[in-house]
């Protein structure tokens, strides 16, 4: 995923816990890297 999204591996784990929050480029960056569309990812309807 590091690699995938340019992310830090630290801040990539945080997110995983609920310990920091995404913006919404990091949002985008995941999403493409998993190949799933945002709503996927996140807890929108």
């Amino acid at each position: 995923m590091q690699a995938l999204t340019g992310l830090d591996r630290g801040y990539l784990s945080r997110l995983e816990r609920g310990l920091a929050g995404a913006s919404d480029d990091t949002i985008r960056r995941c999403a493409a890297a998993l190949d799933a569309p945002i709503d996927a990812i996140t807890h929108d309807n």
